[in-house]
C-alpha cells in the first residue's frame, strides 16, 4: 500500500530534480567537453559509471561494447521501465566545441539525454518504495549511424553484429528484461519558452556502401584504355534521380549519397570509387522495395561504362512508433510545466533513430523537446532554453514513470494490455538479416 499520494510522489520527484541541477549541469558540461563517436565512447561510459557509483545505483557494463545499464528497484518488480540516454556524438568539425582531433561534437544533444537520464534517476531515487516496478537507466552507444565503413569493419571482426547501438543491444538480449522505454531528443525551439513535442512516426532506412571498380589508365595520354569508376558512380546516382518520381509521396522516400573516395590522382582514370548512402522510407515494405529499385539503378551506372558495382546493404533503423497511451501520460504531465499551448503532437519525421527498432518490440515514447538555437547537427547548435533541456523535460518524463508504476503499476499494465508488438526478438533479427542479404 502506498504511503504517499501520487501527487505527493510527483511533487517530491520534481523538487529533487530542481535540487540536483548544479550536479546535473556539471555532468552535461563534462560530456559536452569530451565528445566521442559511436562504439568509441570510452570516456563517456566511464563518466556514467562514476555517476552511478556516486548515486549508489547498481549497474552492468560492456553492453554493445560501451553501454552501461543501471537499475533502481521498486517496492515490487511487476514491470520495468527504461529511461535511455545516448553516449555518442556526431561529426561536426566546424562546431565551436568540436574535438580538434576527431571532429566529434555534441550538437546532437546526447549529452542532454544522459543528463536527463540522471535527472530522472535522482528524482525517483527517494520514492522507489512507492512504485511497483523497476526503473532501468540505460546509457547506450552508437545511435548516430556514421562511420559506416568503420562499423562494418567491427562487424567483420565479430565485435558487433549490427551497426546501431540499440540494434546490437536487442541482439545481445539487453532489452529482454525491459517492458517499455522512453528517451528524449532536442530540436530547435519555436518560441523563447521552449516546447514539448510528443513523438510521432519517423522514417527507417537501409545503410549502403557502394563500390565501383574500374581500370586505371593515364587520364590524358590513354583514357581509352581505362574504365572510369567515378563516371560509373555518377551515372548510378543519376539513375536513382531518374526514378525518384516513381516513389510514392506517402512513403517519404529519401536517397542522399556522399562519395567517400572518388579517385587518387587527377591524371589517372579513377579505378575505385566508394559511395555511402541511406535509402529511407516511412514503412518497412517501402524501404525494402525502394532499396531493390535503387540497387538496379546503381548497378546500371557500372554497366554503362563497363565497371563492376558491388553493393553492401547494411541494416539501418526501423521506422519509429510512439505508444499513444504513454504519449497521453506525457502530455498530461507536460501541460502544467510547459503550458498547454507549448505541448503538441509532433508530425512524421523523415529522419531516423534506432529507438524505432525498440518501438517494434515494446511500448516506447520519444519526445522532441524544443530547447536549442540553430539546426540539429550543425555548427550553429546551442542550448537556448536550459530549464527546458534539464528540468522540465526530466520532470515530465519522471512523472510519466510514476504514472506507469504507482498504484500497483496499473498504468503500465494498461499500456501493455493494449500494445501489440510488430515484431518479436526472433522475427526482428530475421528481418535485419534478410535486409543484410539484400532480400
Amino acid at each position: 500500500m502506498s504511503r504517499m499520494t501520487k501527487e505527493e510522489v510527483k511533487q517530491r520527484v520534481c523538487e529533487a530534480i530542481v535540487a540536483a541541477q548544479p550536479r546535473l549541469r556539471e555532468i552535461a558540461e563534462s560530456i559536452m567537453a569530451e565528445p566521442e563517436l559511436g562504439y568509441k565512447e570510452v570516456k563517456t561510459s566511464k563518466k556514467v559509471r562514476d555517476m552511478f557509483d556516486e548515486l549508489g545505483i547498481s549497474y552492468t557494463t560492456e553492453h554493445a561494447l560501451t553501454g552501461v545499464k543501471g537499475r533502481m528497484k521498486g517496492r515490487d518488480s511487476k514491470y520495468t521501465v527504461a529511461m535511455i540516454g545516448e553516449l555518442d556524438a556526431i561529426l561536426c568539425p566546424r562546431h565551436p566545441r568540436a574535438d580538434d582531433l576527431t571532429g566529434a561534437a555534441h550538437c546532437c544533444g546526447h549529452n542532454i539525454q544522459i543528463t536527463n537520464m540522471f535527472a530522472v534517476a535522482m528524482g525517483l531515487q527517494s520514492v522507489m518504495d512507492e512504485l511497483a516496478g523497476d526503473v532501468v537507466l540505460f546509457a547506450v552507444p552508437a545511435e548516430e549511424m556514421i562511420e559506416v565503413d568503420y562499423r562494418n569493419k567491427l562487424r567483420e571482426q565479430g565485435k558487433i553484429k549490427y551497426m546501431g547501438g540499440k540494434q546490437q543491444l536487442i541482439y545481445e538480449g539487453a532489452f529482454d528484461d525491459i517492458d517499455m522505454a522512453m528517451q528524449m531528443h532536442v530540436e530547435t525551439a519555436k518560441t523563447p519558452a521552449g516546447e514539448m513535442g510528443l513523438g510521432s512516426t519517423s522514417n527507417g532506412f537501409v545503410a549502403k556502401l557502394i563500390e565501383y571498380h574500374g581500370k586505371v589508365a593515364h587520364a590524358a595520354a590513354a583514357p581509352h584504355e581505362g574504365i572510369n569508376a567515378l563516371n560509373a558512380a555518377l551515372m548510378g546516382v543519376m539513375g536513382v534521380n531518374s526514378i525518384r518520381e516513381t516513389f510514392k509521396e506517402s512513403d517519404y522516400f529519401r536517397f542522399h549519397p556522399i562519395i567517400n573516395q572518388g579517385g587518387t590522382l587527377v591524371n589517372c582514370v579513377p579505378d575505385y570509387v566508394q559511395v555511402e548512402s541511406y535509402v529511407r522510407a516511412s514503412n518497412i515494405e517501402a524501404i525494402v522495395n525502394g532499396n531493390h529499385r535503387v540497387n538496379r539503378a546503381l548497378k546500371a551506372g557500372g554497366d554503362a561504362v563497363g565497371a563492376t558495382c558491388v553493393i553492401n546493404d547494411l541494416p539501418g533503423y526501423l521506422p519509429m512508433r510512439n505508444d499513444a497511451r504513454m504519449n497521453e501520460m506525457l502530455r498530461q504531465n507536460s501541460n502544467p510545466l510547459f503550458g498547454e499551448e507549448n505541448v503538441f503532437q509532433g508530425e512524421h519525421m523523415t529522419a531516423s533513430t534506432d529507438m524505432g527498432d525498440v518501438s517494434h518490440l515494446m511500448p516506447v515514447i520519444h519526445p522532441w523537446v524544443g530547447c536549442i538555437n540553430g539546426v540539429l547537427h550543425s555548427a550553429e547548435y546551442e542550448i537556448s532554453v536550459p530549464d527546458v533541456a534539464y528540468i522540465k523535460t526530466a520532470q515530465a518524463l519522471a512523472m510519466t514513470i510514476v504514472d506507469l508504476l504507482y498504484d500497483d503499476a496499473v498504468g503500465a499494465k494498461d499500456v501493455l494490455d493494449n500494445f501489440t508488438p510488430a515484431l518479436n526478438k526472433q522475427s526482428y533479427i530475421e528481418l535485419l538479416d534478410r535486409i543484410a542479404k539484400g532480400e
